[in-house]
C-alpha cells in the first residue's frame, strides 16, 4: 500500500477587530455573564458602570486541525451475472459462449475492473480532540501561513499562543479512518491512501474577565466572526511563553499504525509535536 503524508502547515487567521472594539461589544454581555443573579439584579436596580470591574483581558490565537484525506482503489474481481430471459429462450450464443436458460435467467461469468475514490475533510477542536464540523465557518476568512519558529513573532508580543493538545499522527490515525474502506477484490491493482493536508490553524479570541459583587465572569468575543459569548476561558498560565518548535520525526519511537479492512497495516511514520518553553 502506498501512503503519503502532506507536510504540516501553520497558518493565523487574519484578525478583524482590534482589543478596543472587542472590549466594547464585550461590554454588552456584562449582565449575562454573571447569570441570573445579576438579571434580577439588574431588572430591580440596574447595575451601574463602576460596578463592573475588568480585571483581566487577553487576546489569544486558539488552535485548530484540517485535516484532508483521500483513498482511491483500482481492482478486479470476477462475479457473475445473472439475465433474465422470455419463457420461451432454452439457449443464448454470445461472445463464444452458449448459455443456458435455466428458470428464465442465463448466468455468464465477467472480469470487472473497479474505481472507488473516496474523499473526506476533518476538522479538530485542538484542545479538546473532539471532531468539530462547526469549524468549517473560519476556513472562509483568510490566512497567513508562517514558520512554526515564526508563530510568536507572527502573533505579536501580547498575544498568547495556545498550544494543540492534540497532536497530528493521532488525529491522522482517526481521519484515516473515514476514507479507508473494505473492497472485495481478487487483484488489488493500485491502492493509494494520500492525506493531503494536515494543517493546524489559529483563529483569534479575545477574553474579558469581570468582577461584579465579589464574583467573576468571563465574556469572549471572536476575533473572525464578531459573535461574543458569556462564558469561556482565559489562558494567562501561558502568558510570557513562547512556543517550542521541537518537530519529532522518528518513526521507530512511535508510528501511527492502522488496520485496514483486509488485513493490511498502513504506517504513517511522521510524528510531530510542539511543546511549550519559558520565553
Amino acid at each position: 500500500m502506498n501512503v503519503e503524508l502532506a507536510d504540516e502547515r501553520f497558518l493565523i487567521l487574519t484578525d478583524r477587530f482590534s482589543m478596543d472594539h472587542a472590549e466594547g461589544r464585550a461590554s454588552t454581555k456584562r449582565i449575562d455573564a454573571f447569570g441570573t443573579l445579576a438579571k434580577v439584579t439588574g431588572f430591580l436596580t440596574k447595575p451601574k458602570e463602576d460596578d463592573f470591574e475588568l480585571v483581566y483581558r487577553e487576546r489569544r490565537l486558539q488552535p485548530f486541525w484540517r485535516l484532508t484525506c483521500a483513498a482511491d482503489y483500482l481492482y478486479e474481481r470476477t462475479r457473475r451475472y445473472a439475465v433474465k430471459v422470455p419463457p420461451a429462450v432454452e439457449t443464448v450464443a454470445a461472445y463464444g459462449q452458449t448459455l443456458s436458460a435455466v428458470e428464465g435467467e442465463i448466468t455468464f461469468e465477467g472480469l470487472e475492473t473497479c474505481r472507488e475514490a473516496v474523499r473526506k475533510e476533518s476538522l479538530y477542536d485542538a484542545l479538546t480532540k473532539q471532531p468539530d464540523g462547526a469549524l468549517s465557518r473560519y476556513l472562509q476568512y483568510d490566512g497567513v501561513a508562517v514558520a512554526p519558529d515564526a508563530l510568536q513573532a507572527a502573533a505579536g508580543e501580547d498575544t498568547i499562543v495556545v498550544p494543540p493538545v492534540a497532536k497530528a499522527p493521532e488525529l491522522i490515525r482517526d481521519a484515516l479512518s473515514g476514507v479507508i474502506t473494505r473492497i472485495e477484490a481478487d487483484r488489488v491493482l493500485e491502492e493509494k491512501i494520500r492525506v493531503k493536508a494536515v494543517e493546524l490553524y489559529y483563529r483569534p479570541i479575545y477574553a474579558f474577565r469581570y468582577r461584579w459583587q465579589n464574583k467573576e465572569a468571563i465574556v469572549e468575543f471572536d476575533g473572525l466572526t464578531g459573535e461574543v459569548k458569556a462564558g469561556g476561558s482565559t489562558f494567562e498560565s501561558y502568558l510570557g511563553k513562547v512556543m517550542d518548535p521541537a518537530f519529532l520525526i522518528d518513526a521507530s519511537v512511535e508510528a501511527a499504525t492502522l488496520f485496514i479492512p483486509g488485513a493490511r497495516l498502513a504506517e504513517i511514520i511522521v510524528t510531530k509535536g510542539i511543546s511549550l518553553a519559558k520565553g
